[in-house]
């Protein structure tokens, strides 16, 4: 049985036939339908009916279908229009777009037609009403984190039970997906909130010396330890201690921190004298720890020490439902920082940001919309005003069945076509330099002049 959509649809069409069967086909599929048979019934039902689609004939005795979608096109701003006509032209096509109407049906249609067509008009309204809303509402989140994606509930959900518990907790997921805000959340939703959250991130800090910037010093303990200091476990006493590239960990290192978790007590660089610690760890990594164990590149016992509890984050592309709250809390963020109205979004460049793949994730998405708050003055942004790599960029459902090769060479035919042909730019583009992209250019079965 097919579940309610609740949309509300107005049919209009002086054909009775084909309201009935219009009126039928689409309440089996759940929506709300009303219908006109002519265009007075049908401004008199919008005086105080809401409809999300409108769906008119053409051509019908007085009022043309046209005066039907100019009149929502300028009256009712949440409404969108689809035009059936049994006179199907060129022109007739164009002229309904140019007046407002998003969609164009030519009778006869089947039923699988007028549903994909119904479907197509409603996601775009869909998606025009998320973005509004993003930008304009103060959006649920936790801790800064932005979703109401069913994969981001689960996170919310684990991040409030890692939260009643002191347990190690290990984070995961690709670059940019905000692991550093999930273990804030964990930290602040906690009985530790009040005391310290220290992020420290292992890859940054050399191997040799990390032991005492985590575990800190004596005086004496080495040339130059005039003082003694404390570690950063010390600093983080009754908080969390946030190790940020916990893969980079050399094994000696890993070791170490393997004590600290079993005993509970750290030994200062240069003391033959443990110190008892209450710290949480929470760590993190955009490697595959388990592929690291079977490789011998990082010890097993610790990973099972680590992962007491796993929150792994989603990568954008398998939260698009999220990706229009995001460039609206980004968009309402970053104008109010430089003091702009937040601009709008073509429906194109909406379409674009959903089906885009963002290898950055949550980071790559911000910048974007930073870079073009910070460079559009106009109120509308358009596909042409974003960077020329995601205009180009293929599209999440396409390129699926081609091999790697296939993909590199249509992308790279993209970029030349998007430089007019100039292979120095197409080269900064995509970060090669020119000869490689002649190299390339010849295995496509082209070559380059002298």
């Amino acid at each position: 049985m097919t579940p309610p959509k609740k949309e509300r649809i107005l049919v209009v069409d002086d054909a009775v036939d084909t309201l009935e069967v219009v009126e039928r086909n689409l309440a089996s599929q759940g929506y709300v339908v009303f219908i006109a048979q002519n265009v007075s019934q049908a401004l008199k039902l919008l005086e105080d009916t809401r409809v999300d689609l409108v769906i008119t004939d053409l051509k019908m005795p007085g009022r043309s279908g046209l005066d039907l979608v100019r009149f929502v096109q300028e009256n009712l701003e949440d409404t969108e229009v689809m035009m059936i006509t049994g006179y199907a032209t060129v022109e007739g096509a164009v002229q309904a777009v140019k007046q407002g109407a998003d969609e164009y049906l030519a009778k006869p249609f089947t039923d699988e037609e007028l549903f994909l067509a119904v479907r197509k008009v409603l996601d775009k309204l869909r998606t025009r009403r998320m973005a509004k809303r993003a930008t304009g509402d103060k959006l649920p989140s936790a801790h800064g984190i932005v979703g109401e994606s069913k994969a981001m509930q689960e996170v919310f959900s684990t991040i409030q039970k890692a939260a009643s518990t002191p347990a190690t907790t290990l984070v995961t997921g690709e670059s940019g997906t905000g692991k550093e805000l999930v273990a804030r959340a964990i930290h602040y939703s906690s009985d530790r909130a009040s005391a310290p959250f220290v992020p420290v991130n292992c890859g940054a800090i050399p191997q040799e010396l990390l032991e005492s910037e985590l575990f800190g010093y004596v005086k004496g303990a080495f040339t130059g330890a005039t003082t003694t200091r404390a570690g950063f476990f010390q600093t983080a006493n009754g908080g969390t201690i946030f190790l940020d590239e916990i893969s980079e960990m050399s094994p000696s290192m890993q070791v170490k921190l393997l004590r600290v978790l079993e005993d509970k007590e750290v030994f200062m660089l240069g003391s033959r004298k443990s110190e008892k610690v209450d710290v949480r760890i929470i760590a993190v990594t955009n490697k595959d720890l388990e592929s690291l164990v079977r490789k011998k590149s990082f010890r097993e016992d610790l990973y099972y020490r680590l992962n007491v509890i796993t929150i792994n984050i989603p990568p954008l592309r398998d939260r698009r439902d999220d990706i229009l709250l995001l460039i609206g809390h980004f968009t309402a963020k970053f104008a109010e920082g430089m003091g702009k109205r937040p601009p709008r979004f073509s429906d194109e460049v909406l379409e674009l940001f959903k089906n885009y793949r963002w290898p950055g994730n949550v980071r790559e998405l911000e910048n974007v919309i930073q870079r073009l708050i910070v460079m559009t003055e106009k109120d509308t942004i358009e596909v042409k005003d974003l960077p020329v790599l995601m205009r180009f960029y293929p599209r999440m459902e396409e390129g699926l069945t081609g091999s790697l090769a296939e993909m590199e060479a249509e992308y790279i035919r993209k970029v030349l076509a998007s430089v007019n042909g100039n292979k120095t730019k197409a080269a900064e583009i995509l970060e090669i330099d020119r000869k490689t992209l002649r190299e390339k250019l010849k295995k496509m079965g082209k070559s380059e002049p002298s």
